[in-house]
């Protein structure tokens, strides 16, 4: 058999769900059963986010699921059987052990970094919305002692935060803007909501509209990580938050019939 017990965070571009994905249809080809251990997701409670758009299907984003899929490492495998969205539309012979005493509303911390970048909960908290920097030319800090809790670009006109990626064995090797002195924003003592109730734009817009030739602001890896191509042009068209927000409502509840069909935790 097969077991696959990792800490997910519970973003579509984090990849655990689709290295999950690849082990459910290895398991189905060749008729191994898969035991998922589950554990607590902390951004279990609540879903957001722009649907992925099947073009811009990668491994930071295989399935029609939102930013934030607001499910569990097991609730998800569960989903990916019973929705037949494995390749070929194999099922696999699933077991989830599932977990005792978890709600998903309860504040939960992580006890062991779930990898390098992602030391602690305020950068777990702030990961589904700072990860979109990573399609930019913004950093967002690693290569520092704050990554996921911090963004800049050399020469910003706005910020008070100073800081200079660099490259650190096991966990950032030649980052982002290695080198070179960034102004921008330390985030890592901000006010957050705990936990948090969505995908956060406003970091984003901030840095979209200080930088200076913002044809340069996004790099190709953006859609890929937005899940579409419509994000960047409604940014660069200086959409409002509220209204790129609901272009995402129709998705989001068609996905909340399907998530909820497989929810295991109140």
């Amino acid at each position: 058999m097969l077991v696959f017990d990792i800490q997910d965070v519970g973003a579509r571009f984090y990849t655990y769900i689709n290295t999950l994905q690849y082990v459910m249809e290895a398991a189905a080809t060749f008729n191994l059963p898969l035991i998922v251990l589950d554990r607590p997701n902390p951004h279990g409670n609540y879903f957001d986010g722009p649907i992925l758009d099947t073009l811009e299907r990668s491994f930071v984003g295989l399935q029609q699921i939102p930013i934030v899929h607001g499910l569990t490492i097991g609730e998800y495998a569960k989903m990916l059987n019973g929705e037949f969205w494995l390749a070929d539309s194999l099922q696999c012979d699933l077991k989830v052990i599932s977990m005792l005493n978890w709600d998903r509303n309860k504040i939960y911390s992580l006890p062991i970094p779930p990898s390098p970048n992602l030391p602690n909960d305020r950068a777990i908290r702030l990961y589904p919305s700072l990860c979109l920097f990573e399609g930019t030319n913004i950093s967002l800090g690693r290569g520092t002692d704050l990554p996921f809790q911090c963004y800049g670009f050399p020469n910003n006109p706005n910020g008070n935060f100073e800081f200079t990626p660099r490259s650190i064995p096991g966990k950032a090797k030649h980052p982002p803007l290695e080198n070179v002195l960034c102004k921008g924003y330390d985030l890592s003592k901000s006010d957050l909501n705990l936990p948090p109730q969505r995908v956060e734009l406003k970091w984003l817009y901030d840095a979209w509209n200080s930088y200076p030739d913002k044809s340069k602001f996004f790099l190709p890896f953006f859609d890929k990580l937005a899940g579409n191509h419509i994000l960047k042009q409604q940014i660069s068209a200086e959409w409002s938050e509220e209204k790129i927000r609901a272009s995402w409502e129709g998705g989001l509840k068609k996905y909340s019939l399907i998530r909820a069909k497989y929810l295991m935790y109140p």
